[in-house]
């Protein structure tokens, strides 16, 4: 199976209605193009590890529409490190009303970033070459998103840390994480904010994931 080919399209859409959430074709063609950029490009920067097309499936794209329900239409969303473009590219072809942030501190990503929006005809959507804590010092920046998600980003206490400054009031801050150790729950606490915890497996690689919500 190659990646973007009929049959990959079909292993997402099947995946998806795994996890009870139903996508379209015109969609998972442009997950098919996204894919195929991501791995073209690749070959030329480091964007990710995962090139096997039924990860990349999984792992990229279907782990990162997980948290489609609990995202409000039109909200502001700033993806933390965003590197190949996940969550939030996939999260905007979704929920086209976003409002969408993505930013990375390397340079060579954000070229990839801009580029795969360009080809996937997005609007709403930004790269920008810059870290959380120098976006937080931008006096503009100030508690402007409504979400702020992040995937395989950093310790739970240093992802609070680095979003609360740019948390919208009642907004919400979504941590991707593979399965939480007691420890970092631990000391995540003394911020003494409210979360909740949704456990959940990817479909066929049965991968146990944990999808941390915070509330600001």
């Amino acid at each position: 199976m190659d990646i973007g080919s009929e049959q990959w399209k079909i292993l997402v859409e099947e995946g998806a209605g795994t996890l009870d959430i139903h996508i379209k074709r015109k969609i998972t063609d442009q997950f098919s193009i996204h894919a195929v950029e991501l791995i073209k490009w690749n070959r030329k920067i480091n964007l990710t590890t995962i090139i096997d097309p039924v990860e990349v499936a999984v792992k990229h794209f279907l782990d990162s529409i997980i948290s489609v329900r609990i995202i409000p239409e039109y909200s502001r969303l700033l993806d933390m490190g965003s590197g190949g473009g996940f969550p939030g590219i996939p999260l905007k072809i979704l929920i086209p009303s976003l409002s969408v942030t993505l930013i990375d501190a390397s340079r060579k990503k954000i070229s990839f970033l801009k580029h795969i929006i360009r080809d996937l005809k997005l609007s709403g959507i930004d790269a920008r070459q810059i870290k959380t804590g120098e976006l937080a010092r931008e006096k503009t920046a100030d508690n402007c998103f409504d979400v702020i998600i992040c995937r395989a980003f950093s310790r739970l206490d240093k992802i609070i840390l680095q979003a609360k400054p740019l948390l919208a009031k009642d907004g919400i801050i979504i941590a991707m994480k593979g399965k939480l150790s007691g420890s970092e729950i631990k000391t995540a606490g003394k911020y003494k904010t409210s979360w909740s915890v949704i456990q959940y497996k990817l479909p066929f690689l049965e991968l146990e994931r944990s999808l941390i919500i915070i509330k600001g």
